[in-house]
C-alpha cells in the first residue's frame, strides 16, 4: 500500500506516515518497492515483513496445532486428510457462490483476492509476464497450522485449481511456510485463446504495466 492511501485511511499527512514508515523499516518490520506509475517517478509501495507477524498473532494458533496432534493421535494420518478435504469441499461451495465460472481470469482472480483477505490473508493480484497474473497473499493466519501440517497448504492450492476452472493453470510460486515472505501463485490461461481474451483486457485497461496492483480489496 502506498503511503498517500494509508495517511488517506489515518487522517494523517503523507509525511507523517511515511515519517513512521521509515521508523518501522529501520526495525524491519515492513519493506517497500517501487512501482511504475504513468506519469513521473516510480511510487513506493509497503508491506509487511516476517518479522512483524509477531504483531499479528494468529488467531487460536497453539489450540490449532494441539487439535491437528490429537487428530493424528486418534485418527492418523488418513484421518487428519479426510478432515482437510471436507474443508476444502466446504471452501470450495462458498467460493464457487461467489466467483463465476463464465467470468474472466482477472476478474476471478480479483474476487477470490477480496475474499482470500476477508480470510485474513492480505491478498491482491498483479499484472505478470506473458499474459499471466499473480496472487499474492502478504500474511497466513493459518501459519502455525500449516507448518505443522502441510495438507492446509496443498489442499489450498486444489482448491484455487477447483475455483478458477479446468482452463487456468495456476501453481505456487513462493510460500511463507518454506521462508519466503509471502505466498505467491502465477495464474494463466490454458490455450492461445485464453491469452489473446487476457491481453485484450489489459489493453482496455490503459496497458498496465508489469507488477502494478490490480485487483483486491478497495481501500488498500
Amino acid at each position: 500500500m502506498a503511503s498517500t492511501e494509508l495517511a488517506e485511511q489515518l487522517g494523517l499527512t503523507a509525511m507523517a506516515v511515511r515519517q513512521h514508515l521509515y521508523a518501522l523499516q529501520a526495525e524491519k518490520l515492513v519493506v517497500s518497492e517501487d512501482r511504475p506509475v504513468p506519469l513521473g517517478r516510480p511510487a513506493k509501495y509497503w508491506g509487511l515483513t516476517r518479522e512483524a507477524d509477531r504483531l499479528f498473532p494468529d488467531a487460536y494458533a497453539e489450540l490449532s496445532v494441539a487439535l491437528i496432534d490429537a487428530m493424528g493421535d486418534a485418527f492418523g494420518t488418513a484421518g487428519v486428510d479426510r478432515v482437510l478435504a471436507s474443508r476444502c469441499m466446504r471452501q470450495r461451495e462458498e467460493y464457487t457462490k461467489q466467483i463465476p465460472a463464465t467470468a474472466p481470469l482477472q476478474e476471478k482472480l480479483r474476487l477470490l483476492a477480496r475474499i482470500r483477505t476477508e480470510e485474513g490473508y492480505m491478498a491482491e493480484v498483479k499484472a505478470g509476464s506473458e499474459d499471466s497474473w499473480l496472487l499474492v497473499e502478504n500474511h497466513c493466519p493459518i501459519c502455525a497450522a500449516a507448518t505443522v501440517c502441510q495438507g492446509f497448504c496443498s489442499t489450498e492450492l486444489e482448491l484455487f485449481r477447483s475455483v478458477l476452472g479446468p482452463e487456468v493453470s495456476i501453481e505456487r510460486e513462493e510460500h511463507i511456510v518454506s521462508g519466503d515472505r509471502r505466498c505467491a501463485y502465477r495464474a494463466q490461461g490454458k490455450g492461445e485463446g485464453e491469452a489473446e481474451r487476457l491481453g485484450e483486457g489489459r489493453r482496455g485497461k490503459g496497458e498496465r504495466k508489469k507488477g502494478r496492483v490490480i485487483g483486491g480489496v478497495e481501500g488498500r
